[in-house]
């Protein structure tokens, strides 16, 4: 029976100190908001903008070509030889084709470039969360933004440390 009471009290205790071991702490915070806030982002935004501007002017001044020239064949057409309409079909099929190339490669230059600025910001901001989450004392932390999964998020909000950890 003694050897029993014994037992039980070890378990007791062995459990305890096991929830005692298992509570870890965890905070959140909503790193969408974060970025937007952070300067940084605020001129990428500002690069990127500008660069699609350029690429939409070049891709309206190219469209405005290919209609001109459209325009000026049509009207010819009737006055030239068939041979010489099919070249003028080919010259515009190859200018339209030219315009949707240029308007993928500028897709593609846009991506590339958000990656390139983005990047840094990002890890910026995943660094500072890092350095508050551990001063805290916080062994985990979730991300709150919108469509992340977390459902309840009554915990420590980090948001406001790790703004005032990048000066923002």
């Amino acid at each position: 029976m003694k050897n029993l009471k014994l037992l039980f009290v070890a378990a007791l205790l062995f459990i305890g100190a096991t929830s005692l071991n298992a509570q870890s702490k965890v905070a959140h915070i909503d790193t969408q908001a974060l970025v937007e806030a952070m300067p940084e982002m605020k001129a990428a935004q500002s690069q990127l903008e500008k660069l699609q501007k350029t690429y939409d002017a070049e891709i309206k001044s190219m469209m405005k070509e290919w209609e001109t020239k459209v325009k000026q064949y049509d009207g010819e057409a009737a006055s030239k030889t068939e041979e010489e309409n099919l070249k003028r079909v080919e010259e515009v099929q190859g200018m339209q084709k030219n315009i949707g190339d240029y308007r993928n490669q500028a897709l593609q230059d846009l991506q590339k470039k958000e990656v390139d600025l983005l990047q840094p910001i990002l890890e910026k901001a995943r660094t500072a969360i890092q350095k508050v989450a551990r001063t805290q004392g916080f062994q985990y932390v979730l991300d709150s933004a919108t469509g992340n999964g977390v459902i309840l998020a009554d915990g420590t909000d980090l948001l406001s440390s790790v703004k005032k950890e990048l000066g923002i």
